[in-house]
């Protein structure tokens, strides 16, 4: 079923009006799906016309897109995508910013703490002592990485845990917005142990302290790099100041496809959205924008990584965590974030006049709004 536009529209307004607790059919479910299927195959299209002009566009073993340097490669993301997976080491519930693109956003106040003297392993309480019982009873992974929310507010807390694992060998690397960052606790991980760090440069707009953060973490840290969600704003703000970023000597830049879920959606609300594999909702301008930065890196052959981190590439991320782990052929933990979807984020993308399916049919007569016994 390839649903006209103008038909998708009238019944995405139906359901975006339907009481929260009400049920919709499975034809209703086939009309949503087939109006996914026709806005993803546009998507597509486009991506793959942007993906072409791209001259050099390399693939890890068909499971993500880069440009650049492959030696400059993060480590982190080969763990996630072709290693044993990447497994969470969570500690810090609190974080000094908040970003509308946050997963967290407007929950802050209300993250639960992990505990005192406890962290958090692969969604397992462990005191820093039973770091040894874990190792000794669990296989290494090729990788961990410190996530939740930003470590550098209790830092001094993490040395001792990632000296740990870097005896054991094992790959570790950090998220942070860097603005709490310093030389000293820089070298400090450094000296621990950590082997990456990424930036979240759009979290403080490509703010200078934190670009000159990025060039004091790579005197200490081996690889470093910036990971953040593909905005406009951090767009913009990149080529503002893209010659001192280039400057620091950063090794990659991951532009993270930004996918929603119900805490940061509605900052969004009234842009073009579009759902992939019916798993992550996202606004289809941030992966456009991510190929043309890829774009422009390519043709300036600029010396670092830069990462298409897509919803494909976490699709394929979910694939290849569930094969290692075990689980049965085609498992995935990728899915959709929302437990009921939120049929009115969709229908700014239906009355976009210019944003047109690439073939229509008419429904058949047992499908039309008129019709159907709702």
């Amino acid at each position: 079923m390839k649903i006209k536009k103008k038909d998708a529209l009238r019944w995405f307004e139906f359901f975006s009006i339907l009481p929260e607790d009400e049920e919709i059919s499975s034809k209703h479910e086939e009309i949503v799906y087939s109006t996914f299927a026709q806005i993803e195959a546009v998507i597509d299209d486009r991506n793959e016309k942007l993906m072409s002009e791209i001259k050099k566009l390399k693939t890890l073993e068909n499971r993500t897109f880069y440009v650049g340097n492959d030696e400059k490669f993060p480590k982190g993301c080969r763990s996630c995508l072709i290693g044993t997976g990447l497994s969470a080491v969570r500690k810090t519930n609190k974080c000094n910013l908040e970003c509308k693109f946050c997963y967290n956003y407007g929950q802050l106040d209300d993250s639960s703490p992990i505990g005192e003297g406890i962290w958090e392993i692969g969604d397992t309480k462990f005191y820093e002592k039973d770091i040894d019982l874990l190792l000794s009873i669990h296989e290494k992974p090729t990788g961990i990485a410190y996530v939740y929310l930003e470590p550098f507010i209790e830092i001094e807390k993490y040395y001792s845990v990632i000296k740990r694992f870097s005896d054991e060998q094992i790959y570790q690397h950090m998220y942070t917005n860097g603005t709490l960052a310093t030389e000293d606790n820089l070298k400090a991980l450094g000296e621990a142990g950590l082997n990456e760090i990424r930036f979240n440069l759009g979290a403080s707009d490509c703010s200078d302290d934190v670009i000159e953060n990025i060039r004091l973490a790579k005197k200490y840290i081996k690889n470093v790099g910036i990971e953040t969600p593909m905005t406009p704003e951090f767009f913009d703000a990149f080529f503002e100041k893209k010659q001192a970023i280039l400057d620091t000597k950063l090794d990659f830049i991951n532009c993270a496809e930004l996918h929603l879920n119900e805490n940061n959606i509605y900052n969004y609300f009234g842009d073009n959205m579009y759902i992939s594999r019916l798993g992550y909702i996202s606004p289809t301008w941030s992966r456009e924008l991510t190929l043309k930065f890829m774009k422009i890196a390519d043709d300036e052959n600029w010396d670092l990584v830069v990462h298409d981190c897509s919803n494909y590439t976490k699709f394929a991320r979910g694939l290849n965590l569930n094969s290692k782990s075990g689980m049965w052929f085609g498992a995935s933990n990728y899915s959709c974030e929302f437990s009921r979807i939120p049929y009115d984020v969709f229908l700014a993308i239906l009355r976009d006049e210019n944003f047109c399916f690439l073939t229509e049919e008419e429904l058949p007569e047992d499908y039309q709004i008129e019709e159907l016994d709702y």
